[in-house]
């Protein structure tokens, strides 16, 4: 990791989220008379559980983990939509964590957080055109005069290649890849330190899909910005991404520099994931060896209330013993180097002994 990467913009320590369930009477209609009597206790939902992390100053990180994981709701307490149950979020060194999300839209920090949406096109206010769209954050935080608002909202969309004859359309009058612009344009408008992408690929075809990853790693070179990339596509992470962060059912599971975790996956979720990913140069007949694909049995656990000693993995992990319902694992550094910044929350992580081991029983079996 450089040295630039090791100043922290953002520093988020023990975050948790919990909502909670079974509050409201009208959502149980056939439960027990007694089920809402008052010395029950009310149960929780645990979305976001002891998540600790940082985000260096230029620095891209990753964020993967299958749907319901929590992702989306980390996203919105970074971004301040939600309060926090408990944990502390900095951003330049300042607690921001306490302000109360109903007032940080008028706070001098929402300017420095800004966030671009899964779907362009449901983000966007289908009744302004695409030049009140990215001119609205400008008007909201960092207002200007009309002149020089009409000149910035130009200069932004020429930045984010998007033509200046479409600023007077409607969403509904460009394409997906155009309103994908509109989207950066406006999250870029009033100079934000950290961007939040949430999927922002993900309703695009695949050609745009390219252009608009190019237009964020050149944004982020040209302005200096911090990336929380979150996404699926695992292939997308390794391609933008300094670090990568795996989420499963509220925790953090794995965590390291972006190549090293996808070369040497540690934890047997993170394995899985990278399993499933496509090969297209390991196809029948092209005489490279297959990837073994690992499948995961059974269903998550479920975030009600979850045992604080069992691990969140355990009844799909195929290592899964003992050890693992009597104690919840914690992130440790990982591998025979400890490759710095590699780290897993898992009692019994795959070791760099076990991946050779793997490697040559895999040759000696396509030999």
């Amino acid at each position: 990791m450089s040295e630039f990467f090791k100043k922290p913009l953002l520093d988020a320590q023990s975050l948790h989220k919990q909502f909670t369930v079974g509050k409201k009477p009208g959502l149980f209609a056939k439960a027990p008379k007694d089920w809402f009597r008052a010395d029950r206790p009310v149960a929780k939902l645990h979305a976001v559980d002891d998540v600790t992390f940082t985000i260096g100053k230029g620095e891209v990180l990753g964020l993967v983990g299958e749907s319901g994981c929590g992702k989306s709701t980390l996203v919105r307490l970074l971004t301040r939509l939600l309060d926090l149950t408990d944990g502390s979020i900095r951003l330049d060194g300042e607690e921001i964590g306490h302000l109360p999300a109903k007032g940080f839209g008028k706070s001098p920090y929402r300017p420095r957080i800004q966030m671009v949406f899964q779907d362009a096109g449901d983000s966007l206010n289908p009744r302004f055109t695409a030049f009140a769209a990215i001119a609205d954050p400008i008007q909201r935080l960092k207002p200007l005069p009309r002149a020089d608002l009409k000149l910035r909202v130009e200069a932004l969309a020429t930045m984010c290649g998007l033509p200046l004859e479409l600023l007077g359309r409607f969403p509904h009058q460009l394409s997906g890849g155009q309103k994908a612009r509109v989207g950066i344009a406006r999250a870029i408008a009033v100079e934000p330190d950290l961007l939040i992408l949430d999927e922002p690929t993900a309703a695009l075809d695949v050609s745009v899909q390219v252009v608009i990853l190019q237009l964020l790693e050149d944004l982020k070179k040209r302005l200096g910005m911090s990336y929380l990339f979150v996404s699926h596509d695992l292939n997308v992470v390794r391609l933008l991404c300094d670090r990568v962060m795996v989420m499963y059912l509220g925790r953090i599971v794995e965590t390291g520099p972006a190549e090293e975790v996808f070369r040497n996956p540690a934890h047997p979720y993170t394995k899985a994931l990278l399993s499933a990913i496509p090969h297209f140069d390991q196809v029948k007949g092209s005489g490279a060896p297959p990837v073994p694909r690992l499948r995961i049995s059974g269903e998550p656990r479920s975030p009600i209330d979850p045992s604080p000693k069992v691990c969140r993995f355990y009844g799909r992990c195929p290592k899964g013993q003992d050890a693992c319902t009597e104690s919840m694992p914690l992130l440790h550094g990982v591998g025979l180097e400890h490759s710095a910044g590699h780290s897993v929350a898992c009692h019994f992580p795959v070791s760099d002994t076990d991946r050779k081991t793997a490697a040559v029983s895999l040759i000696e079996d396509v030999a």
